[in-house]
């Protein structure tokens, strides 16, 4: 049986995605609580389910938050495994609480004859928790679990996953408010609480590939290897005007590495040939796992 090597920046990097979590629920805890639900605005997912029980039956919104989310982390737990969830119960804990006090203490009502501008603020302030609390392995519940799920299996844009199964939830609104107005708000919060996810889950993945002609290569691969702790790839290249043989650096960073990158190679070697470009995906040791579902005969 293999032991779990604990280390300290393990536990740090624990630590810090349990806070990211944290900040990106109490995110989508202003979003809800502030801005969408008391303008009569649903969202989407197990947050917009229990906003229209709230608005039909008066049940509190954090109890059907909560309810729901237990039977689909249990029903969840066997795919997304243990980590994944712990992390979900965490989010959703941190979220119940964050709503149950805003509810209960807070009895503004902003902007309340400009409901479009609550919509994209509500919606602005959700997505961003939910994108942080994915980047982090972590997730709001309900439709993010489903989301989590098919992704693990398909590279689809999570922000599309979840859109798709919000409609219907949205839609289902109008049985309540009989407010066809108020359904076209919950399709705008839908749209750039999705635009939103989108964009905070690829800054924190997207990757960058370097390609660097210099004469001192050696050097500049062993502080690229040291300082960001990124491997390097050497390929045997020839000029083609020049004819000369010279060595090329293949490296693959993330975006924030960038930075640390362009300044080992100015410090090494200023006059180095440099390209840069985005990449669309990186799979392998460090970077994300494949998403390929295996066939029946190779299982």
């Amino acid at each position: 049986m293999n032991k779990i090597k604990i280390t300290r920046a393990g536990i740090l990097a624990e630590v810090r995605d349990y806070l990211v979590i944290a900040i990106g629920m109490l995110s989508y805890c202003i979003g809800w609580g502030v801005f969408l639900l008391p303008n009569n605005i649903t969202t989407g997912g197990v947050a917009g389910v229990s906003s229209i029980l709230f608005w039909g039956t008066g049940i509190p919104v954090e109890v059907s938050y909560s309810v729901i989310n237990g039977a689909l982390l249990l029903a969840a737990l066997r795919i997304l495994g243990i980590r994944f969830c712990l992390r979900t119960i965490y989010a959703v804990a941190v979220l119940t609480f964050g709503v149950a006090f805003t509810t209960a203490n807070y009895h503004g009502h902003l902007l309340a004859d400009q409901p479009f501008m609550a919509a994209i603020i509500g919606a602005v302030f959700c997505g961003c928790g939910v994108g942080l609390g994915l980047s982090s392995n972590g997730s709001t519940g309900g439709t993010d679990i489903v989301a989590a799920i098919i992704n693990k299996y398909r590279d689809i844009s999570l922000g599309r996953v979840i859109m798709m199964c919000d409609v219907i939830i949205i839609s289902s609104s109008y049985l309540v408010l009989q407010d066809w107005e108020k359904v076209i708000y919950g399709y705008v919060v839908l749209y750039v609480t999705a635009f939103c996810i989108d964009q905070v889950v690829n800054s924190q993945r997207s990757s960058v590939q370097f390609f660097i002609i210099s004469n001192k290569y050696r050097e500049i691969g062993e502080r690229i290897n040291r300082e960001p702790h990124r491997g390097c790839t050497v390929i045997d290249a020839q000029g083609f005007y020049s004819g000369n043989e010279v060595k090329m650096l293949f490296v693959l960073a993330n975006r924030r590495q960038s930075d640390v990158i362009f300044h080992i190679i100015n410090d090494v070697d200023p006059n180095a040939f440099v390209s840069q470009s985005a990449v669309i995906g990186v799979y392998g040791e460090g970077f994300d796992k494949f998403k390929a579902r295996r066939s029946k005969k190779e299982k």
